[in-house]
């Protein structure tokens, strides 16, 4: 998996479950940062063991695409388990480097100077932390799961963000590929 990518969607994978039953004692809230830019993405199972053929938007969009079907597998899973939230956001465009890394050197003169140009329409990192903290501690975000957020509010993902059948499949790969112990998945 790309160098960006695998530190984008693994770390949930492999981190929520091994705590879950702890979760379960105590009230917890999971929110995975995701992206608007999972418009973009597509799970391709192959993928995930290769960088061939890799491009840097369209590997960013699936692993925010796989941040939002992995929160929504997990609040599925741990549905009836004693753990309050799981939910993913949408920070907006935050004024961050991480066009750097997804601005290829051969990115159009065009396509640099149009992100520049967006700079003053984004938000400062203060800004794109608002949704973070609120689903992480207001009241207003207890008891609420399996939702994406974006601006403090409950938004629709994409329609390829709500197959079930593509998000048991993708917890399972991802929970193989960091090598998790069957013991320490959730049901």
């Amino acid at each position: 998996m790309p160098h960006h990518a695998a530190p984008s969607c693994r770390p949930p994978w492999y981190v929520a479950p091994r705590f879950a039953p702890e979760a379960r004692a105590k009230p917890v809230r999971i929110v995975n940062v995701a992206s608007a830019a999972h418009a973009f993405g597509k799970i391709d199972f192959d993928s995930f063991r290769s960088s061939k053929g890799y491009s840097e938007w369209p590997t960013y969009g699936q692993s925010k695409l796989a941040n939002i079907l992995f929160t929504y597998e997990l609040a599925r899973r741990l549905k009836g388990a004693g753990v309050p939230t799981v939910n993913a956001l949408h920070p907006g465009v935050v004024r961050t480097e991480l066009g750097r890394y997804l601005l290829s050197d051969d990115a159009s003169f065009l396509t640099k100077a149009m992100w520049s140009l967006m700079t003053p329409f984004t938000k400062t990192p203060v800004q794109g932390a608002q949704t973070s903290i609120f689903l992480a501690s207001s009241p207003e975000a207890e008891g609420i799961t399996g939702k994406y957020y974006s601006d403090c509010k409950p938004i629709s993902s994409t329609p390829a963000s709500y197959d079930v059948d593509v998000a048991k499949k993708l917890y399972d790969v991802s929970l193989e590929l960091v090598g998790a112990p069957v013991s320490s998945t959730v049901a």
